[in-house]
């Protein structure tokens, strides 16, 4: 999570209007709510928070209930996906009817941003052949562990809802350890090093079905197509790592197919 020091221009949740040694930062704004970096009980420990503001063109008590509720799910989401090993944010503390939820603070990139350093100038007509895979081991070891990180979600019995590169940080490894990322390994392989950690579950839902999982996957895909067009051939190494990590995941991938093949008519009819 990229902090940025901006002045912060809107009303702070109470939470953060207490004297505090280090002010909140706003790091970005949304149509749902705003996220600060901040620190959480001590000074030392880095925390950010998201805060969902009242939302005036709602009826007051509508928007307090659909607040609370929102802020209650995302929370519980977290929470069971941390005790399934699941990597994602903890959370440290909340309070629903305020609207705020405090989580661990990933001091990383965004993998969207590490995959772009990756390609550096290559021009957006250039995509990776597939003579040049094995060359780009670094990125492919990325899109496997992307892979792995979204079977263990569905595993849990947890739909992201808004699977992008944009919503997956990554943490970087502690000093000396390789993976491809070490320091002599040069900025390209160290931009796409670390673990991936997935962020942002304010569309979550808990959902077992094969259709819910899917569609999770191909919004991922048509992101990453979208986002990342040179590499989109990388992809299919995103759901062989899926495979692996998820024993469900060919009747997933079977399921997927119908999803694409929906996503297809609907461009042709507009």
């Amino acid at each position: 999570m990229a902090a940025h020091a901006a002045p912060v221009e809107f009303a702070l949740p109470q939470v953060l209007t207490y004297p505090a040694p280090t002010p909140p930062i706003l790091v970005a704004q949304g149509a749902e709510g705003r996220l600060y970096k901040t620190t959480y009980i001590t000074p030392s420990l880095p925390c950010a928070l998201k805060y969902r503001s009242p939302k005036q063109y709602r009826h007051p008590i509508l928007d307090a209930r659909l607040t609370k509720a929102r802020i209650q799910a995302e929370a519980k989401v977290l929470d069971r996906c941390c005790r399934e090993g699941v990597p994602v944010p903890a959370v440290y503390a909340l309070d629903a009817t305020a609207g705020w939820l405090a989580m661990e603070w990933v001091d990383g990139v965004p993998v969207r941003q590490g995959i772009n350093v990756w390609l550096g100038d290559r021009p957006e007509d250039d995509a990776i052949s597939d003579a040049e895979v094995a060359d780009e081991t670094p990125l492919v070891d990325l899109m496997k562990r992307i892979g792995d990180a979204v079977g263990a979600l569905h595993r849990t019995g947890v739909i992201h809802g808004d699977l992008t590169t944009s919503n997956m940080m990554l943490l970087p490894w502690a000093d000396g350890q390789s993976n491809g990322a070490s320091s002599e390994d040069g900025e390209k392989k160290k931009a796409v090093g670390g673990d991936v950690i997935l962020i942002d579950f304010g569309l979550a839902t808990q959902s077992v079905t094969d259709e819910d999982r899917a569609v999770d996957l191909y919004v991922l895909e048509r992101a990453f197509a979208s986002t990342h067009p040179r590499a989109e051939r990388l992809f299919t190494h995103v759901l062989e790592a899926y495979k692996q990590t998820f024993k469900k995941a060919p009747s997933v991938i079977r399921k997927l197919e119908d999803v694409r093949m929906r996503g297809r008519k609907k461009s042709m009819l507009g």
